[in-house]
């Protein structure tokens, strides 16, 4: 007769962190390092600093080079399929202002 072990499997779980891969630099990083922004229906695009928003996300890293780099080229609007409105660059351009230089 084969003998079962008793292993409890839950006896020391390991949380796993959200990972999430900023759109500009391609860098893997734990998603509470990566600033969100949302595209929702009703606003357009917003910067979601408490990541609960509703609507599709899009992660970028904390650094002004990421933000600067994103904004000059096209590629958001590439990434998020929707061209840019004059409101939402100016509120994406405001947030990456307030972002302290590297």
């Amino acid at each position: 007769m084969k003998t079962r072990k008793n292993i409890n499997a839950n006896a020391n779980p390991v949380k796993r962190l959200p990972q999430r891969t900023c759109i500009a630099c391609r860098k893997v990083s734990a998603k509470r390092d990566l600033v969100r922004i949302v595209k929702t229906k009703d606003e357009g695009l917003a910067v979601d600093t408490t990541g609960k928003k509703s609507g599709r996300g899009y992660y970028l890293c904390n650094s002004r080079g990421c933000w600067e780099s994103i904004l000059k080229s096209n590629h958001l609007e590439h990434v998020i399929h929707t061209a840019l409105t004059q409101q939402d660059y100016q509120r994406l351009k405001e947030y990456a202002e307030g972002i302290q230089q590297e």
